[in-house]
């Protein structure tokens, strides 16, 4: 800028002809008013800022849109409603599976019981189907996971199809994953917790290092339920379906549109929160290893023989408490372009991710001065950016620019 100024104001002096100066001062007042009138830099241009979208919801966990106005949203201590974004209504979908578990939160502020995911089927405008993952309960032996598909119209569930029950019912209410996911091979991809509170009630096998068990896994199965041909190979007596193992809790599980590739996050104890990309037969080690600690600090897991763990992407060196994650591509933030969004409960947290391949380059956490718990980030048909807050009036947001 004063190079500019010093060699306009030099060429004044030197002119000797006076229109010539007069144009030179012209340029020079037009010059000024520019610089003035800069645009800020690229970074403030793009500054997220919150807008309520919605509210009054009961610790909503999972949305998909019908449409750009009107969605599917599945409340973890509530119902499952279809919201319309411009009336603001809500709407009760008639239908929800009987065996549904009551919240007990009232009773346990650790219950995670409830209601889920809720996913439209790729083929939803021509065949209705959506799928459902929420916790059942069987009269005398507690709950579980269960993952349903049904019919939805005019604000019914019908034609009811069970596709996954991950037996046993147990008494304990934490850990029940219940993320889900469409892969790009039209598979569905389900991911279930191993239930424990405490290391030490681990059997002598670990939960989710038994192929014989079906908690702690994420599961690859076809829409209607039936295993697909080329699924990794456990070994005879493992359960069907199984795609990976050594899952502790996941409850996030997206899809990188620029790959296909699967990525999903999970819940350590003491720290040990992580992202992860989904591989055929891939074991992630809970709770033999860890990139946090137990909680029990006398339970020591059994040696393993012949056994390979998969790295996380990813971890975290304090507890985040990820969910439910998704990639931008959008066009309001230019420079989010293909980011891996990531929620967290604990520290309100919501995290950007650039990624190069498989490695995550650099990392950035938004709204450090406005945290909430969030359950959920995902993106609209039109390319919008909003977060679903884990609270007793919990809110739909959307994310915009300033």
């Amino acid at each position: 800028m004063f190079i500019k100024e010093f060699l306009m104001i030099s060429c004044i002096i030197c002119s000797k002809n006076m229109m010539q100066r007069i144009f030179i001062i012209f340029l020079f007042a037009l010059v000024s008013c520019s610089q003035k009138n800069e645009p800020k830099a690229k970074d403030q241009l793009y500054l997220p800022t919150k807008h309520i979208a919605l509210e009054g919801l009961n610790h909503p966990w999972s949305i998909s849109f019908l449409s750009e106005n009107e969605a599917l949203i599945s409340e973890k201590d509530g119902n499952l409603l279809r919201v319309d974004l411009e009336t603001k209504e809500k709407h009760i979908v008639k239908g929800f599976p009987t065996d549904l578990t009551d919240s007990i939160r009232v009773i346990h502020f650790g219950d995670n019981s409830g209601i889920f995911e809720v996913l439209l089927d790729n083929d939803f405008k021509k065949n209705q189907w959506i799928y459902l993952a929420y916790t059942a309960k069987k009269k005398g032996l507690g709950t579980t996971t269960k993952v349903v598909r049904a019919k939805f119209d005019k604000d019914s569930l019908y034609n009811h199809e069970t596709l996954l029950v991950a037996e046993p019912y147990t008494k304990e209410y934490f850990h029940y994953g219940g993320g889900m996911t469409f892969g790009t091979d039209e598979k569905l991809y389900i991911t279930i917790g191993e239930r424990l509170f405490w290391e030490r009630d681990e059997p002598e096998i670990p939960i989710a290092q038994d192929v014989t068990d079906k908690r702690g896994k994420i599961y690859r199965i076809n829409p209607d339920g039936s295993i697909p041909e080329d699924n990794p190979d456990f070994g005879p007596n493992a359960v069907p379906g199984i795609y990976a193992l050594g899952i502790r809790n996941t409850q996030g599980i997206a899809v990188q549109p620029e790959t296909g590739k699967i990525w999903f996050t999970e819940h350590g104890t003491i720290q040990g929160d992580e992202i992860n990309i989904l591989k055929a037969g891939a074991n992630y080690g809970w709770p033999n290893v860890t990139t946090g600690r137990l909680r029990s600090n006398d339970y020591n897991p059994p040696k393993l023989e012949d056994v390979t763990f998969t790295a996380p992407t990813w971890f975290w060196t304090h507890t985040v408490a990820p969910t439910g994650l998704t990639f931008y591509t959008g066009k309001e933030f230019p420079i989010w372009k293909n980011n891996l969004f990531v929620p967290g409960l604990s520290r309100g947290s919501l995290w950007r991710f650039r990624i190069e391949d498989e490695t995550i380059k650099s990392a950035e956490e938004l709204f450090i001065d406005d945290r909430v718990r969030i359950r959920k980030v995902k993106q609209s048909p039109n390319g919008k950016l909003y977060i679903l807050t884990d609270e007793d009036n919990g809110k739909l947001i959307e994310i915009k620019t300033q």
